[in-house]
This record gives structure tokens, sequence and C-alpha cells, in this order.
């Protein structure tokens, strides 16, 4: 950018009245301000023009690989189709065995899901904070039934007589 302090400023204010002259000084300088401020306008609009393009061609760019992801998806889902229809096709005209299903869970696999199962239940079912179930008389612990038959039989003595 161009230096221009206020001596230099000051310079060229007096080289300007003296060869415009004092009376057509205004005139010349708003005109040089109209120039400049439409030097401006041009500038910035040139300045948005070429970012609009940029955005333009990034758009162009994400669009093209979109468009080569879902081809290239669309032909896999196809590829996979077609060996399927050609497996069930090969199997109904008894030319190979259908595969052995896979094996079935384990008792060990069962008991371990059901108890996973349980325990996040439990977190989900106690959620309520245990100061909250305290002030309004909530339950506070999780009862199994055998305690709870326990605790409830006629002619057994229990610290709580409450039910919850």
């Amino acid at each position: 950018m161009i230096d221009l302090g206020l001596s230099k400023l000051a310079i060229i204010g007096v080289v300007a009245l003296v060869v415009i002259g004092p009376e057509k000084l205004p005139k010349v300088a708003r005109m040089a301000g109209t120039l400049y401020g439409r030097a401006q306008r041009y500038l910035h609009d040139v300045k948005s023009e070429v970012s609009r393009e940029i955005q333009l061609d990034e758009l162009r760019n994400l669009q093209k690989d979109v468009a080569d992801s879902a081809a290239e998806f669309q032909s896999d889902i196809e590829h996979h189709f077609s060996s399927a229809a050609q497996e069930v096709q090969s199997a109904w005209q008894g030319d190979i065995q259908p595969s052995a299903p896979a094996p079935s869970a384990t008792v060990d696999d069962i008991e371990r899901k059901a108890r996973d199962f349980r325990r996040k239940k439990l977190v989900r079912s106690s959620a309520v904070p245990a100061w909250y179930k305290h002030r309004h008389g909530g339950k506070t612990r999780v009862l199994s039934g055998a305690a709870r038959v326990r605790k409830f039989r006629p002619g057994v003595k229990s610290s709580n007589s409450s039910f919850f």
C-alpha cells in the first residue's frame, strides 16, 4: 500500500490547490471521492463473485464425490444381490447343498445376555437419586421376590412394615 503521511497529504493538497485553483477544487475533490467509492464497490463485487465461484466449484466437486460413492454403492449392492440370487437358484436346482446354519447361541451366552439385560434394566429403573427417593418416600432398594415374601410373611417380625 502507498505510505501517505500527513506531510505528504499536505503537499498534495497544496499542489492541487495551485494547479486546479480554489474554485474548482471542491468539485474535483467530490468527483475523486465518488470515483474512489465506485472503485471500492467494484472491487467488493469482484471479490464476492470470486468467492461465489470458489464455493460453486467446491459444491460441484462434492456433488461429483457423492455421485461416485452412490454409483459404487449401487454396483456393490447389485453384485451382492446377483450373487445371492445365483446361490438361491443353484440351491433350488439342487446343484449345491445349502450351507449349514450358524451355530446357535450357547447356554453361557444366553445367561450372560440375560444378566446384562437385568443389570441394564436395574440401571435404567434406578435413575432417580436416592436422596429424592428418601425425601418423597419412593423405593430406595430393589428387593427380590423371595425377600419380599419373607418381609411380608405373617408372623415374621421385620424392621420395616411399609410396603415400599
